[in-house]
């Protein structure tokens, strides 16, 4: 059904700081885009049927900018560690097994079952460096009903035998293999190209990957500036480059008319902030992550001022969970500390704010996705607040807030993507 209409308590973000609320009202799909939403509904849509979820929340669907598929099943694990240490102890090993397809498959449908059931509509999702294990990945996806970008990873050095590709020249050819073999078989799943970071990238890989996103007009995604560790890492592996996104930017992997979102973005030197803003690459900001693997806190105020686009990421397995509700409760704690122990003159995040960056923020990626604004794609959740136990007689803003802070999948009743409803059982 592309033709409808939902009725209830809608809340959708406008911009950073605005939140549009109807209550009782009226929210148009016509083929799958919104056409509107009203307090009475027009005339020209009464022939529509109505899903009457009066006294729910009818929001947009959430939009994940980064996560990692095959590091699902360690979800919670080596929290005690740095990055470093933990790729080493617990990812490398983890996505190594995804050459086996049976273990692949087993994983993946965990992880797709698990998102599909969650508020996230939207994913741009790292896999592993496994030609065969990716396609599956993007089977899986393509049948959920979600709309994701996904990556076949690249890596020819600094990682464990087992995992890292042989040469530039055998990461490339890999790579041209997956494109040529997910080409036209998808309407909702679509490639990028996924450099994992510098470190594991050599500089004849990256050239390459450059020359391949400008033959195939493909986005990029990354990791820049997570850790003060990796930073020193990649500054001496790369002593060309300015900064560490300078050393995306030379082989033409960094924004521009390349869409680029680079998860992290905690350690930004002056230099690199005024090249991801001048690129305008995206940030994929990853709180819980970044707390959990002591990384340090992103400057989400700064970027917010300075527009640069800032959406949020799950990074599932640094962050324990796929719902972008939980990053936004993160994000907001996370900038509390920014401002108390930083820089006390960058306001902690809002409400409103952290529900923009979890919707039309990390939207924007997508095109026209992330608001219910006339025009833009129909993703929405409709959502079941009245089940979370507490005050009642609450403002649509505060109930949202104890939605971004209390709710899980449970309270979720339906869910639509481009239009269409994605079973939830």
């Amino acid at each position: 059904m592309h033709n409808f209409i939902l009725k209830g308590d809608i809340c959708y973000s406008t911009a950073p700081t605005s939140l549009e609320i109807f209550e009782g009202g009226y929210l148009v799909c016509l083929d799958g885009t919104c056409a509107g939403v009203f307090v009475d509904l027009p005339e020209q849509y009464r022939d529509l049927s109505v899903i009457d979820c009066s006294g729910q929340l009818i929001v947009p669907g959430l939009v994940d900018l980064h996560v990692h598929a095959p590091q699902f099943p360690f979800r919670s694990l080596g929290m005690d560690l740095e990055l470093i240490c933990w790729l080493n102890t617990h990812t490398f090993p983890e996505e190594a097994k995804y050459m086996d397809l049976a273990y692949a498959a087993s994983a993946y449908r965990a992880f797709v079952d698990d998102v599909r059931r969650g508020p996230n509509t939207r994913a741009v999702i790292f896999a592993t460096r496994h030609v065969p294990a990716t396609a599956l990945l993007m089977d899986l996806l393509e049948a959920s009903g979600l709309v994701t970008m996904v990556g076949k990873v690249n890596m020819d050095r600094h990682a464990p035998p087992d995992l890292v590709e042989i040469d530039a020249a055998t990461s490339l050819a890999d790579t041209r293999a997956w494109l040529a073999e997910v080409a036209g078989r998808y309407q909702r799943v679509s490639p990028i190209l996924t450099p994992r970071f510098i470190p594991a990238c050599s500089d004849a890989l990256m050239a390459g990957l450059g020359e391949i996103q400008r033959e195939f007009g493909l986005p990029v995604q990354s990791h820049l500036s997570e850790n003060p560790a990796e930073v020193d890492w990649v500054m001496g592996l790369r002593p060309d480059a300015e900064s560490y996104g300078h050393a995306y930017y030379k082989n033409g992997l960094f924004g521009g008319s390349v869409p680029t979102v680079m998860a992290h973005c905690v350690w930004p030197s002056a230099g690199e902030f005024a090249l991801m803003k001048r690129q305008k690459v995206w940030v994929a900001h990853c709180p819980q992550s970044n707390t959990n693997l002591a990384s340090g806190i992103a400057p989400v105020r700064r970027y917010l001022e300075a527009e640069i686009p800032v959406g949020l990421g799950s990074d599932v397995a640094a962050g324990a969970h796929t719902s972008i509700f939980r990053a936004m409760e993160d994000a907001i704690g996370a900038s509390k500390l920014y401002w108390r122990l930083v820089d006390s003159d960058a306001a902690p995040l809002t409400l409103a704010e952290a529900f923009y960056l979890g919707t039309l923020g990390g939207g924007r990626f997508f095109g026209a996705v992330g608001s219910f604004l006339p025009g833009f794609e129909f993703d929405a959740l409709v959502i079941d607040d009245a089940v979370i136990p507490g005050r009642v007689g609450l403002s649509i803003p505060d109930r949202l807030a104890r939605v971004a802070h209390l709710s899980d999948a449970r309270q979720i009743r339906r869910k639509f993507v481009r239009g269409i409803e994605i079973g939830l059982e």
